[in-house]
């Protein structure tokens, strides 16, 4: 199985590839000599006949390596310098236009990357089956070797397009993870999934000048064996936009990390979450007139696409949730946090005030803290007890006193921690000038933007992503294009409930796989078949709604979130990827393989309920708790059995569908003993 290690999808579905496919699972893609240097350890080809290919191309002008990625499964790579061929462009865009009428301009660097690419991916595919032809003959063996090839993106697509051009005995799987087109309309606004089918699609990529990417795009979906995509809603968008129905969906999975505690990923929330409070005492230091212990952190993240990731509709929503909860009198403050990396030239120096003015009161009280227990212990020394109106003395108040002195701010805590570069024109930030969030003392709703991706190194947030997600309370994800969407399921898998739409992958497969995904914490946002306005109230319920849990019921909900994480697993995901290929081999050698076809669009596998022990609804759940963290403790002694629950939610789980998928010469051959039926054993 060849494919090209572009995206995240791949470096978390290696392992279960590899140890399926074992020494016969190769993944190909560029070499980048940055990314080479700390994440490949460069080695010799192990498989000969790889071998010989990669010596051939190199004495013929490329270079080509040879690796182990040092990633969870430890795949072998086989990386393409396309830098070094840049001689044979002319040559081979010329080829590619006789062969597909498609001109690729000078000017798109990205474009003729994937030319080039394309070009070498087909070159080393044809030099890989010349010579097991060859070994074939000499051996007369009784069946060669079967080579599956999987392209990601239209970035590699021109290779399956060359491969099946040149008739090589490949059986090709092209996944496209998010159409190109489908992108560039989004972010111009247009009224998107209801004129799908209204869409003059060559008019529509030719005005954006991606007229090129497009046809290379389109061929490589209808060159292909088998066509897949990450999510239902992008197959109707590839069906509208590529003009071909994808004949599987592979959701996106991860590969899940099981705690043998029950409790365990309470007491990491319960641990993250403190860190995120020293944060927070920085930046509000002068102003922290809210209680931290009823606090609520929210956050949204990702590339910073204002309007495809929702960023806009989760602003007003928040303008909304913070008029309900002035209006209601709450006394819980929602921190929102806007993680979405832009143009900056350098922390803002509010910001690191505000971190060094924490510390400085930190070392203040303990030093303080420190001549208090010296006097205390000599007192107890002598057998007497302290007097409390001398443990404290003239020179300990002063100390505290310019402490507290320094803790004085004339400013309101700054929205964003960084300088930006295009400050007035930054959508964020004219978004929160125009509903008036500014971190007031009257504002429940405080906002604080991150411009920059999480680091353990920073000396602002020094916090991995995976740590931050762990400390948040609600993970907000409203977006209107989000073909599959990796950070609620991160946060599923987590423990930590999610807002999501039905208008991304992974809301719309949990819809279809929990009966009440609410009760599981997957809040699931109607931006398909409602106005923005009323999508913005809707997603201010769910915002209100989640400030009025108590602790109690929040714990709840996060064990029940937790259990959700084997519906994300790669060892269940992965089925889908393997009918994909056991598809492509059945349709490219069908005298060999034979697949029983099956409607990709049925729910298989998973099906959670409706839990029937404690209502979703934090009006009307009963008097509940689950197993107590050691950080997190409830006011209450009555309690419910979480383990039983869970329980109760694993009977209710359908067992996984068995692939339909034989191999016809181990059919006919099995009475012999013969064992080439396993189609993951073969190269």
């Amino acid at each position: 199985s060849i494919k090209n290690p572009l995206f995240p999808t791949r470096i978390t579905k290696a392992r279960l590839t590899a140890e399926e496919w074992g020494e016969n699972y190769f993944l190909v893609g560029p070499y980048v000599e940055s990314n080479v240097r700390t994440q490949v350890e460069l080695i010799e080809p192990t498989n000969p006949v790889l071998k010989r290919t990669i010596d051939k191309m190199n004495a013929s002008g490329c270079k080509v390596y040879f690796g182990r990625w040092l990633i969870e499964g430890s795949p072998y790579v086989v990386l393409i310098d396309v830098a070094f061929t840049a001689w044979s462009l002319d040559r081979w865009k010329s080829e590619l236009w006789e062969l597909c009428d498609i001109g690729v301009p000078w000017f798109d660097r990205e474009a003729n990357d994937a030319v080039l690419f394309g070009f070498l991916t087909a070159w080393l595919l044809g030099e890989v089956n010349c010579w097991d032809l060859e070994i074939h003959y000499v051996a007369q063996s009784e069946e060669p070797p079967y080579v599956v090839a999987h392209f990601h993106e239209w970035l590699a697509g021109l290779g399956l397009v060359l491969c099946r051009h040149r008739q090589l005995p490949v059986a090709t799987i092209f996944t496209t993870h998010a159409t190109l087109l489908g992108r560039y309309l989004c972010a111009g606004n247009v009224d998107f999934y209801n004129n799908l089918a209204e869409f003059n699609v060559d008019k529509e990529a030719g005005d954006r000048q991606i007229y090129h990417r497009y046809c290379l795009e389109r061929a490589a979906a209808h060159c292909a064996h088998v066509f897949t995509t990450v999510s239902q809603i992008t197959a109707i968008e590839a069906e509208h936009l590529l003009k071909r129905k994808p004949d599987v969906v592979t959701p996106n999975g991860l590969n899940v990390k099981k705690f043998s505690a029950v409790h365990e990923f309470q007491n990491l929330h319960a641990q993250s979450k403190n860190r995120i409070q020293e944060f927070v005492r920085g930046h509000f230091y002068g102003h922290l007139d809210f209680n931290l212990d009823k606090c609520l952190f929210l956050f949204i993240a990702g590339r910073y696409e204002f309007s495809n990731k929702g960023a806009d509709l989760f602003l007003e929503a928040l303008a909304r949730l913070n008029y309900l909860l002035r209006v209601n009198h709450s006394d819980v403050t929602v921190i929102a946090f806007f993680i979405m990396p832009a143009r900056t030239n350098n922390f803002n120096v509010e910001t690191l005030k505000g971190q060094a003015v924490r510390k400085q009161l930190w070392d203040t009280a303990q030093t303080v803290k420190e001549r208090f227990g010296k006097k205390l212990y000599e007192s107890l020394l002598v057998g007497q007890l302290p007097d409390v109106s001398k443990m404290l003395d003239k020179e300990d108040f002063t100390i505290m006193k310019r402490a507290i002195f320094a803790t004085q701010r004339q400013c309101q805590p700054p929205i964003c921690t960084h300088n930006m570069l295009e400050d007035s024109s930054d959508p964020i930030l004219n978004c929160v000038r125009r509903i008036g969030l500014f971190n007031s003392s009257a504002d429940r709703v405080k906002i604080i933007f991150h411009p920059e991706f999480l680091s353990s190194t920073s000396p602002l947030l020094p916090m991995d992503y995976e740590e931050f997600v762990r400390g948040c309370h609600l993970g907000v994800f409203p977006s209107y294009y989000e073909p599959w969407g990796y950070t609620p399921a991160e946060c599923t898998v987590m423990g930590i409930p999610s807002i999501s739409t039905n208008l991304s992958g992974f809301g719309c497969f949990m819809e279809e796989h929990i009966a009440d995904p609410t009760a599981y914490g997957i809040y699931i946002l109607d931006r398909r078949f409602r106005g923005v306005d009323e999508s913005c109230n809707q997603l201010t319920s769910f915002l209100f709604q989640f400030c009025k849990q108590s602790r109690r019921q929040r714990i709840i909900q996060r064990n029940r979130t937790e259990r959700l994480s084997d519906l994300l697993d790669w060892r269940y995901l992965g089925r889908y990827y393997i009918s994909a290929r056991h598809m492509a081999l059945a349709k490219a050698f069908p005298d060999t393989y034979l697949y029983e076809p099956h409607d990709p669009t049925s729910t298989t596998g998973f099906r959670y309920p409706r839990p029937a022990s404690v209502p979703p609804s934090p009006a009307l759940s009963r008097h509940s708790s689950p197993r107590h963290s050691e950080a997190e403790d409830n006011d209450e002694d009555e309690r419910y059995d979480e383990d039983l629950e869970a329980e109760k939610d694993r009977v209710n789980i359908r067992q996984p569908y068995s692939m339909p998928f034989k191999n016809k010469l181990s059919t006919a051959n099995g009475a012999n003993g013969s064992s080439d039926g396993d189609a993951s054993e073969k190269n």
